[in-house]
């Protein structure tokens, strides 16, 4: 089956999850796309109902488009998260996860470690037996982007900035992301508490396994969830 068909299954499957009353915490990329889409179908045809806290401003406009109700961001100190449901770049076999290819993981970690329940939506491409194939995004000021980029090459990563269509990256927040690349992370929640010790690092893109709930992975024969 091919990566598309197996993002859409275990997105789709990952909106049973949702039920009404809940306010829940709706993640940001092409996996959450589907589950996005699945909700609005059942809010249309199941009358579902409830509340949900986006990532990004792009889940946002998806979320609102098709009828559910967003509550800001601004607001999630206020709000209690049921359920958090979001993508991630990669999972090793403890269920850490690397997160933050699309620049949205400070809201996603936010959310997420704020959740009573964090599952994961991804295809079987995203998994790895130990952290260190996708960079980890950190997003950082951007008055003081030079200095963490030093900082991070001294704890072994190899760094850049990230770039989009030319110019330099933003993300909702107004901030740079730096994308370190390390050959492995043995120990993640080491590491991620390393880098948010920098000074001018607001969030990285490592999410400890002690956060994550469970894990739904797409696959040929299924959705198979991995706790």
């Amino acid at each position: 089956m091919e990566e598309k068909n197996l993002k859409e299954l275990v997105g789709r499957k990952a909106a049973s999850l949702v039920k009404s009353g809940m306010a829940i915490g709706l993640g940001t990329g092409s996996t959450v796309f589907y589950t996005i889409q699945e909700l609005g179908r059942r809010i249309k045809e199941e009358n579902l109902r409830f509340r949900a806290v986006p990532t990004s401003i792009d889940t946002e406009k998806k979320a609102k488009s098709l009828g559910i109700t967003v509550v800001p961001f601004e607001q999630l100190e206020k709000t209690a998260i049921d359920l958090a449901i979001d993508g991630a770049d990669e999972v090793d076999v403890e269920l850490n996860l690397i997160k933050g290819g699309g620049g949205a993981h400070l809201r996603e970690k936010r959310i997420a470690y704020k959740a009573k329940k964090f599952v994961v939506i991804v295809d079987g491409s995203k998994l790895s037996d130990i952290l260190g194939s996708f960079p980890v995004p950190v997003e950082a000021k951007r008055e003081k982007w030079e200095s963490v980029k030093s900082e991070l090459e001294k704890i072994g990563a190899k760094v850049s900035l990230r770039v989009k269509n030319g110019e330099i990256f933003l993300t909702d927040n107004g901030n740079y992301v730096l994308d370190a690349k390390f050959d492995f992370i043995l120990k993640p929640a080491r590491v991620e508490s390393m880098i948010n010790e920098i000074s001018g690092v607001l969030e990285n893109g490592i999410f400890r396994k002690e956060k994550v709930s469970e894990v739904w992975v797409g696959t040929g024969e299924g959705v198979k969830v991995k706790k």
